[in-house]
């Protein structure tokens, strides 16, 4: 079973990507916001991986709740639940 991920903080982190292949962290263990490092290693999360194809603007969750991930949906507006 997987570890709950933690929270990177309760508001999206917006960036301006350049093209290339991406991994967002999942767990929330990384110390290299919003990227993957590795930390999850043991947690059964996995990262999630973003490919840009052209310069763009992302709205990174750092909730680790959203339902469209790697992207923040505002559910870090939303009560915790349990």
């Amino acid at each position: 079973m997987a570890e709950k991920p933690v929270s990177g903080g309760d508001e999206p982190l917006p960036m301006d990507l350049e093209p290339g292949v991406y991994f967002w962290c999942s767990c929330g263990r990384t110390s290299h916001a919003p990227f993957c490092d590795g930390s999850h290693t043991g947690t059964g999360l996995q990262p999630v991986r973003l490919t840009v194809t052209e310069r763009r603007k992302v709205w990174w969750c750092q909730c680790k709740r959203t339902g469209t991930p790697p992207f923040c949906d505002g559910s870090h507006r939303r009560p915790v639940a349990g």
